[in-house]
């Protein structure tokens, strides 16, 4: 249990942005749950957290409604309650729109968005016993794009319209924002075989109006925020988190 009995559960919390916002987590005194499709990646994630506070990892897929079912009973049977539900699980699969195929498609869509709809279907019960929140990681591309992806920006643009639904279906007892990272360097933050150092340029670092790419702890900043009693005037909101990249007009 944790130091203060609050627990969290995050998709995707064996790597990157869900690996940071685990760690703040568990500093901010919440016992944590990591539901990771990735074996290697949510095992390492436990073992190295392991000693900041208490972390299971949960092997799930969150585009499985059953294994959805059955990772959140796990856990709130082994902590006994639910606090904080964190959809950060994603995948991108970038092709021209011709090639891309439906199952391609359905894939993405089952991952970023249908597996969110999941976990909130399903933590809701215990989050509104608990007055909880929910934070749903979605992206700059859900208001911008590159050339195909399609797929996973209609994902994202899925997932802040899936906020606002579920704020006002769930409140008042439970309070749902969504956070939109934009460049967000996390090769430092990978499981170990794929853990490399990022090469950037002083062009990348000027295209962002702060100065810098952002990092995974700049996103799990805003979540311990907005979990926090300090943010409960909040909710049904979407957090830009990008260095003002967006607001940026950049001609080349």
């Amino acid at each position: 249990m944790s130091r203060d009995g609050r627990t969290a559960f995050v998709t995707g919390g064996g790597q990157g942005i869900g690996k940071a916002i685990t760690r703040r987590l568990l500093d901010n005194g919440f016992a944590v749950t990591i539901a990771e499709l990735d074996i290697t990646a949510g095992q390492e994630t436990a073992t190295e957290l392991g000693a900041t506070g208490s972390v299971r990892f949960i092997h799930a897929d969150v585009a499985d409604e059953t294994s959805v079912h059955q990772a959140l009973a796990q856990s709130i049977a082994q902590f006994g309650r639910l606090d904080v539900l964190v959809n950060n699980a994603a995948i991108s699969i970038s092709r021209p729109i011709t090639e891309l195929t439906l199952d391609d498609w359905n894939h993405v869509i089952a991952v970023n968005l249908t597996g969110a709809f999941l976990c909130a279907k399903y933590a809701a019960p215990a989050l509104r016993r608990n007055a909880g929140s929910i934070i749903n990681i979605a992206s700059t591309r859900a208001l911008m794009s590159e050339a195909h992806t399609e797929a996973y920006s209609a994902s994202k643009g899925g997932l802040v319209a899936l906020t606002h639904a579920l704020a006002v279906s769930l409140g008042p007892e439970v309070r749902v924002n969504c956070i939109s990272p934009g460049w967000i360097d996390v090769s430092d933050w990978q499981k170990q075989s794929t853990r490399s150092p990022a090469i950037l340029s002083e062009a990348d670092r000027s295209q962002h109006p702060v100065g810098r790419v952002g990092t995974p702890n700049d996103i799990a900043a805003l979540v311990a925020y907005l979990v926090s009693p300090e943010a409960g005037f909040i909710t049904g909101q979407n957090f830009v988190v990008d260095g003002g990249m967006t607001r940026k007009m950049i001609y080349v």
